[in-house]
Protein backbone atom coordinates (compact mmCIF):
# COMPACT_ATOMS: atom_id res chain seq x y z
CA UNK A 1 0.00 0.00 0.00
CA UNK A 2 2.95 2.58 1.27
CA UNK A 3 4.76 1.68 -2.44
CA UNK A 4 1.70 1.88 -4.53
CA UNK A 5 0.86 5.40 -2.51
CA UNK A 6 4.71 6.76 -3.40
CA UNK A 7 3.98 5.55 -7.34
CA UNK A 8 0.71 7.51 -7.21
CA UNK A 9 2.43 10.67 -5.31
CA UNK A 10 5.52 10.60 -8.17
CA UNK A 11 3.57 10.45 -10.54
CA UNK A 12 1.27 13.51 -10.05
CA UNK A 13 4.34 15.65 -9.08
CA UNK A 14 5.66 14.55 -12.48
CA UNK A 15 2.54 15.14 -14.65
CA UNK A 16 2.85 16.75 -17.74
CA UNK A 17 1.17 20.24 -18.30
CA UNK A 18 -0.70 18.52 -21.22
CA UNK A 19 -1.94 16.27 -18.13
CA UNK A 20 -3.07 18.95 -16.15
CA UNK A 21 -5.18 20.80 -18.46
CA UNK A 22 -2.38 23.03 -19.74
CA UNK A 23 -1.83 23.47 -23.49
CA UNK A 24 1.12 25.41 -24.85
CA UNK A 25 0.64 28.41 -27.33
CA UNK A 26 1.66 27.13 -30.58
CA UNK A 27 3.72 29.81 -32.74
CA UNK A 28 2.68 31.09 -35.63
CA UNK A 29 3.34 30.46 -38.88
CA UNK A 30 5.17 33.93 -39.54
CA UNK A 31 7.11 33.69 -36.35
CA UNK A 32 8.12 29.77 -37.17
CA UNK A 33 9.04 31.23 -40.93
CA UNK A 34 11.45 33.81 -38.92
CA UNK A 35 13.22 31.60 -36.78
CA UNK A 36 13.85 29.19 -39.50
CA UNK A 37 15.22 32.12 -41.82
CA UNK A 38 17.34 33.34 -39.02
CA UNK A 39 18.82 30.11 -38.38
CA UNK A 40 19.98 29.34 -41.93
CA UNK A 41 22.94 31.82 -42.93
CA UNK A 42 22.89 32.01 -46.64
CA UNK A 43 18.84 32.53 -46.99
CA UNK A 44 19.61 35.10 -44.43
CA UNK A 45 21.82 36.59 -46.89
CA UNK A 46 19.81 36.57 -49.68
CA UNK A 47 16.45 38.31 -48.00
CA UNK A 48 18.90 40.76 -47.26
CA UNK A 49 20.34 41.79 -50.35
CA UNK A 50 17.10 41.80 -52.01
CA UNK A 51 15.51 43.66 -49.35
CA UNK A 52 18.50 46.05 -49.98
CA UNK A 53 18.05 46.08 -53.59
CA UNK A 54 14.10 46.95 -53.87
CA UNK A 55 14.93 49.81 -50.80
CA UNK A 56 17.59 51.54 -53.49
CA UNK A 57 15.04 50.71 -55.89
CA UNK A 58 12.32 52.47 -54.24
CA UNK A 59 14.12 55.24 -53.15
CA UNK A 60 16.64 55.57 -56.24
CA UNK A 61 16.00 59.88 -56.20
CA UNK A 62 17.32 60.32 -53.14
CA UNK A 63 20.48 57.87 -53.09
CA UNK A 64 21.53 58.18 -56.80
CA UNK A 65 24.63 61.25 -56.55
CA UNK A 66 23.96 62.40 -59.57
CA UNK A 67 21.70 62.95 -62.84
CA UNK A 68 21.37 59.55 -64.63
CA UNK A 69 20.97 61.13 -67.88
CA UNK A 70 22.35 64.32 -67.89
CA UNK A 71 25.61 64.07 -70.50
CA UNK A 72 28.95 65.28 -70.05
CA UNK A 73 30.64 64.53 -73.07
CA UNK A 74 34.52 66.07 -71.32
CA UNK A 75 34.00 63.30 -68.75
CA UNK A 76 32.96 60.51 -70.74
CA UNK A 77 34.92 57.05 -69.95
CA UNK A 78 36.22 58.00 -66.89
CA UNK A 79 36.99 55.47 -64.56
CA UNK A 80 35.77 54.47 -61.01
CA UNK A 81 36.48 56.89 -57.92
CA UNK A 82 37.18 59.77 -60.87
CA UNK A 83 36.31 63.19 -59.99
CA UNK A 84 33.18 65.53 -61.20
CA UNK A 85 34.59 68.62 -62.63
CA UNK A 86 30.81 69.79 -62.42
CA UNK A 87 31.01 69.82 -58.66
CA UNK A 88 28.83 66.85 -58.26
CA UNK A 89 29.95 63.93 -55.88
CA UNK A 90 33.06 61.72 -57.86
CA UNK A 91 32.09 59.03 -60.38
CA UNK A 92 31.89 56.57 -58.42
CA UNK A 93 31.65 53.90 -60.74
CA UNK A 94 32.96 55.99 -63.68
CA UNK A 95 31.31 57.22 -66.45
CA UNK A 96 29.89 55.76 -69.61
CA UNK A 97 30.72 56.74 -72.91
CA UNK A 98 28.10 59.91 -72.50
CA UNK A 99 29.75 60.96 -69.77
CA UNK A 100 26.66 60.04 -67.39
CA UNK A 101 27.56 58.46 -64.18
CA UNK A 102 27.25 54.45 -64.48
CA UNK A 103 26.67 54.30 -60.52
CA UNK A 104 22.83 56.91 -60.84
CA UNK A 105 21.94 54.54 -64.17
CA UNK A 106 22.47 51.35 -62.44
CA UNK A 107 20.83 52.51 -59.33
CA UNK A 108 17.87 53.81 -61.62
CA UNK A 109 18.15 50.68 -63.96
CA UNK A 110 16.91 48.49 -60.70
CA UNK A 111 13.52 50.35 -60.67
CA UNK A 112 13.13 49.07 -64.42
CA UNK A 113 14.85 45.54 -63.88
CA UNK A 114 12.34 44.89 -60.67
CA UNK A 115 8.98 46.70 -61.99
CA UNK A 116 9.73 44.33 -65.20
CA UNK A 117 10.17 41.36 -64.01
CA UNK A 118 7.90 41.52 -60.93
CA UNK A 119 4.60 42.42 -63.52
CA UNK A 120 5.67 39.88 -66.30
CA UNK A 121 5.57 36.95 -63.82
CA UNK A 122 2.47 38.15 -62.03
CA UNK A 123 0.35 38.79 -65.08
CA UNK A 124 2.44 35.03 -66.62
CA UNK A 125 1.27 33.91 -63.67
CA UNK A 126 -2.30 34.63 -62.94
CA UNK A 127 -2.65 33.60 -66.83
CA UNK A 128 -0.67 30.08 -66.27
CA UNK A 129 -2.73 29.32 -63.29
CA UNK A 130 -6.08 30.05 -64.49
CA UNK A 131 -5.45 28.49 -67.75
CA UNK A 132 -3.90 24.95 -65.78
CA UNK A 133 -6.55 24.87 -63.61
CA UNK A 134 -9.30 24.85 -66.02
CA UNK A 135 -7.56 22.11 -68.22
CA UNK A 136 -6.72 20.06 -65.09
CA UNK A 137 -10.47 20.18 -63.71
CA UNK A 138 -12.16 20.01 -66.98
CA UNK A 139 -10.08 17.53 -68.49
CA UNK A 140 -11.36 16.15 -71.88
CA UNK A 141 -11.13 18.59 -75.26
CA UNK A 142 -10.58 21.51 -72.76
CA UNK A 143 -7.18 20.02 -71.51
CA UNK A 144 -6.36 18.96 -75.06
CA UNK A 145 -6.97 22.26 -76.58
CA UNK A 146 -5.27 24.03 -73.47
CA UNK A 147 -1.72 22.15 -73.66
CA UNK A 148 -1.76 21.92 -77.48
CA UNK A 149 -1.64 25.65 -77.12
CA UNK A 150 1.25 25.56 -74.44
CA UNK A 151 3.16 22.80 -77.33
CA UNK A 152 2.95 25.31 -79.84
CA UNK A 153 4.70 28.03 -78.00
CA UNK A 154 7.31 25.78 -76.59
CA UNK A 155 8.27 24.72 -80.00
CA UNK A 156 9.36 28.15 -80.71
CA UNK A 157 12.72 30.00 -79.30
CA UNK A 158 11.41 32.24 -76.63
CA UNK A 159 13.87 35.05 -77.79
CA UNK A 160 12.98 34.82 -81.43
CA UNK A 161 9.45 35.00 -80.96
CA UNK A 162 9.73 38.49 -78.63
CA UNK A 163 12.18 40.14 -80.82
CA UNK A 164 9.44 39.34 -83.39
CA UNK A 165 6.69 40.74 -81.36
CA UNK A 166 8.18 43.62 -80.14
CA UNK A 167 9.50 44.46 -83.64
CA UNK A 168 6.04 44.59 -85.11
CA UNK A 169 4.91 46.54 -81.04
CA UNK A 170 7.47 48.46 -81.11
CA UNK A 171 9.61 49.01 -77.64
CA UNK A 172 8.49 50.01 -74.20
CA UNK A 173 7.91 48.97 -71.30
CA UNK A 174 4.47 47.87 -71.59
CA UNK A 175 5.35 45.89 -74.53
CA UNK A 176 8.10 44.28 -73.36
CA UNK A 177 5.75 43.17 -69.75
CA UNK A 178 3.08 41.46 -72.45
CA UNK A 179 5.49 39.71 -74.38
CA UNK A 180 7.49 38.02 -71.31
CA UNK A 181 4.33 37.20 -69.64
CA UNK A 182 3.66 35.80 -72.89
CA UNK A 183 6.85 33.80 -72.47
CA UNK A 184 6.05 32.55 -69.17
CA UNK A 185 2.84 31.00 -68.74
CA UNK A 186 3.18 27.74 -70.22
CA UNK A 187 5.67 26.72 -67.06
CA UNK A 188 2.41 27.91 -64.51
CA UNK A 189 -0.21 26.38 -67.03
CA UNK A 190 1.80 22.57 -66.69
CA UNK A 191 2.37 22.76 -63.27
CA UNK A 192 -1.14 24.12 -62.23
CA UNK A 193 -2.97 21.33 -64.37
CA UNK A 194 -0.38 18.56 -62.65
CA UNK A 195 -1.06 19.55 -59.28
CA UNK A 196 -5.08 20.24 -59.86
CA UNK A 197 -5.14 16.23 -61.46
CA UNK A 198 -3.51 15.09 -58.74
CA UNK A 199 -5.88 17.24 -55.97
CA UNK A 200 -8.99 16.24 -57.88
CA UNK A 201 -8.40 12.78 -57.34
CA UNK A 202 -8.25 13.36 -53.73
CA UNK A 203 -11.14 12.26 -51.35
CA UNK A 204 -12.23 15.05 -49.88
CA UNK A 205 -12.61 16.73 -53.72
CA UNK A 206 -14.71 13.72 -54.43
CA UNK A 207 -16.60 14.11 -51.65
CA UNK A 208 -17.37 17.99 -52.47
CA UNK A 209 -18.27 16.60 -56.16
CA UNK A 210 -20.43 13.63 -54.61
CA UNK A 211 -22.68 16.35 -52.25
CA UNK A 212 -23.24 18.30 -55.48
CA UNK A 213 -20.98 21.23 -54.49
CA UNK A 214 -20.62 23.79 -57.51
CA UNK A 215 -17.00 23.14 -59.30
CA UNK A 216 -15.94 27.10 -59.26
CA UNK A 217 -15.92 26.56 -55.41
CA UNK A 218 -14.76 23.70 -55.27
CA UNK A 219 -11.71 25.13 -57.50
CA UNK A 220 -11.56 28.60 -54.99
CA UNK A 221 -11.89 26.78 -51.77
CA UNK A 222 -10.33 23.78 -52.20
CA UNK A 223 -7.75 23.12 -55.16
CA UNK A 224 -6.17 26.49 -55.28
CA UNK A 225 -4.86 26.67 -51.60
CA UNK A 226 -3.45 23.34 -51.98
CA UNK A 227 -1.34 24.14 -55.50
CA UNK A 228 -0.15 27.29 -54.45
CA UNK A 229 3.26 26.25 -52.65
CA UNK A 230 5.11 25.10 -55.96
CA UNK A 231 3.95 27.76 -58.16
CA UNK A 232 5.01 30.80 -55.43
CA UNK A 233 8.84 28.84 -55.60
CA UNK A 234 8.94 29.09 -59.99
CA UNK A 235 7.90 32.48 -59.89
CA UNK A 236 10.81 33.52 -57.51
CA UNK A 237 12.96 31.89 -59.40
CA UNK A 238 11.45 33.20 -62.45
CA UNK A 239 11.86 36.94 -61.77
CA UNK A 240 15.34 36.68 -61.85
CA UNK A 241 15.15 35.01 -65.33
CA UNK A 242 12.63 37.41 -66.85
CA UNK A 243 15.12 40.22 -65.70
CA UNK A 244 18.33 38.20 -67.78
CA UNK A 245 15.61 38.34 -70.25
CA UNK A 246 14.89 41.67 -70.16
CA UNK A 247 18.30 42.77 -70.55
CA UNK A 248 18.93 40.72 -73.41
CA UNK A 249 15.85 42.71 -75.40
CA UNK A 250 17.28 45.51 -74.15
CA UNK A 251 20.92 44.76 -75.56
CA UNK A 252 19.35 44.12 -78.65
CA UNK A 253 17.41 47.74 -78.64
CA UNK A 254 13.95 45.99 -78.16
CA UNK A 255 13.63 46.68 -74.21
CA UNK A 256 13.32 49.65 -72.28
Amino acid sequence: MIEQAKTTQSGALTATPADQGITRKQPSMWRSASASLVRARWPLLAVICLVTLVIVALFAPQIAPADPNRQHLIQRLQPPLSPNEQGESMYWLGSDGLGRDVLSRLIYGARVSLAVGVAAVAIGGLIGVFLGVVAGYAGGRTDDVIMRLADIQLAFPFILLAIMVLVVLGAGFLNLVIVLAIGQWVTYARIARGETIAQKRKDYIESARAIGVHGSRIVRRGILPNILAPLIVIASFNVAGVILSEAALSFLGLGV
